[in-house]
């Protein structure tokens, strides 16, 4: 079968899109595609994600995984990222940490309560391999 879906793009549902807007671009390093009354389009290194403000719809984070976004190395994206990281208090940014499930993470706090996770793969595992429970 000819493939036919070509991307997924997650969703950010947002209180303050204005906000929200801001810290994907200018802290995570995101460039505004399009930005329209309640929707915004942003992408980094052709991966996109949408951000919608739907107010009487949102719900404050819970701390956890807002979007989940693989990358190929998380060192060098934090050391990227690092100078704005900072500017944000420190219990906001976790990691680069290595997982046991095959993964080194750098998890942000968003500004509506959800983690935005970068993840590299480090290892492969298996499914069902370990009894761990993961911790965010």
């Amino acid at each position: 079968m000819p493939r036919n879906i070509t991307q997924i793009t997650p969703f950010l549902h947002v209180e303050n899109l204005d906000q929200a807007v801001d810290f994907m671009a200018n802290t995570l390093g995101f460039t505004i595609v399009y930005k329209m009354e309640n929707l915004a389009y942003l992408d980094r290194e052709g991966e996109g994600i949408r951000i919608l403000c739907e107010p009487a719809q949102f719900v404050a984070g819970n701390r956890r995984y807002g979007v989940y976004i693989d990358c190929l190395d998380v060192n060098a994206l934090y050391a990227e990222l690092k100078p704005k990281l900072d500017l944000l208090p420190e219990r906001d940014v976790k990691g680069p940490v290595d997982r046991p499930y095959g993964a080194r993470e750098l998890m942000v706090l968003g500004p509506d309560g959800n983690y935005i996770v970068f993840a590299e793969t480090t290892a492969t595992f298996a499914l069902g391999s370990t009894n761990e429970r993961a911790t965010h």
